[in-house]
């Protein structure tokens, strides 16, 4: 197949660097443009990136001059197809919008539009089927582009782990998350604050841990996804580890689970999608009394599989719990997006 050339929306920032690194090489993907704000317009990537992945800039990358993100639509571009986004929310409202006007496939990290009926929130070993609302999207908005999004980087790690549970009945959900502090963005935490400490609320984590994922298991329903019709409650930290979120999650089924049956229906879990960023094994059970651990499990699978254990019965009546971990900024932010965008092109959406 002929490669597809992207563009990198918020490069500079910490997701936007992982785009850059993981799409260095990508058999499907080249690089097209990058885009940041105007202070770094004009300028070569190496000389605005705050590099701060423990990886070489890709040499192709580094000498590419940014982009302003005005110029999206710019005559240059319009050999590119997907916009991959890391923006800033206020400011992705109107640049990922503007982009799908100007006929861009847009595969977003970003918030601001996951929430959105028409707006496919998409983890694709789940519900691939939820694409569908792309054509929804189009016709209702009159774009010859679209938006697709993934989901926040805790809600991914604990939605793909309830979904081979979905057999049984879930009636509510409890997680209590320790998240890394990648997850706040390069500048997000003053080492202070973090160091020898744990910080007990993140801004709208908890919120969207409890919203998204009920979207995500949801059903489609001709032009509108119906939400799963159990609860989430969620209750958010961060942690000082640097990279991998790690989730200690409850589970009350509406009848008797045992433990055996939930280890096996993480061990047999597999699905059809066979992208070169989609893992050979989405969820890895960990049988060790002491796993997962972020530093021995976030690069499972290249980073995109997630990692359970201490699978046990819980206290109440029909309860599970268990643990879950997974890497957030590629399995949770950068990776999912490259994974959407596979699996759009391999379904002909591009």
């Amino acid at each position: 197949m002929r490669r597809i050339k992207v563009g990198i929306l918020g490069a500079t920032g910490s997701v936007g660097q992982r785009f850059v690194q993981l799409l260095d090489g990508h058999p499907w993907f080249e690089l097209g443009a990058l885009f940041a704000s105007e202070r770094s317009a004009g300028k070569r990537y190496r000389d605005v990136a705050k590099w701060v992945l423990p990886y070489a800039m890709p040499a192709e990358a580094a000498e590419t001059v940014v982009q302003s993100m005005n110029d999206v639509d710019a005559a240059e571009n319009e050999d590119i197809s997907i916009m991959f986004s890391a923006l800033p929310g206020p400011i992705a409202n109107e640049v990922e919008k503007r982009c799908a006007q100007a006929g861009y496939a847009v595969s977003t990290n970003v918030a601001v539009h996951r929430m959105e009926k028409d707006v496919p929130l998409v983890i694709p070993e789940i519900n691939a089927d939820h694409l569908a609302l792309i054509e929804v999207q189009k016709s209702l908005r009159g774009w010859d582009g679209f938006i697709i999004t993934n989901p926040n980087c805790s809600t991914i790690v604990m939605t793909l782990s309830l979904e081979p549970l979905m057999q049984f009945g879930i009636n509510e959900v409890h997680v209590s998350t320790m998240q890394a502090v990648s997850g706040a963005g390069y500048a997000g935490l003053p080492s202070m604050a973090i160091l020898d400490n744990v910080l007990p609320f993140i801004e709208k984590e908890e919120e969207k841990m409890e919203s998204e994922t009920l979207k995500i298991l949801g059903a489609l329903e001709g032009s509108e996804v119906k939400n799963a019709p159990f609860t989430v409650c969620a209750s958010c930290h961060r942690v000082p580890v640097m990279d991998g979120h790690t989730e200690a999650v409850w589970v009350k089924f509406e009848e008797s689970v045992s433990e055996e049956e939930v280890k096996k229906a993480f061990k047999d879990f597999n699905t059809d999608i066979k992208t070169p960023f989609a893992p050979d094994k989405p969820i890895i059970l960990r049988e060790e009394r002491d796993r997962p651990q972020p530093k021995l499990d976030r690069d499972a699978g290249n980073g995109m599989s997630i990692s359970v254990g201490r699978v046990r019965g819980g206290r109440m009546e029909n309860e599970i719990k268990y643990i879950v971990q997974g890497h957030n900024t590629v399995r949770g932010a950068a990776g999912a997006s490259i994974l959407n965008a596979e699996v759009l092109v391999e379904r002909g959406y591009i």
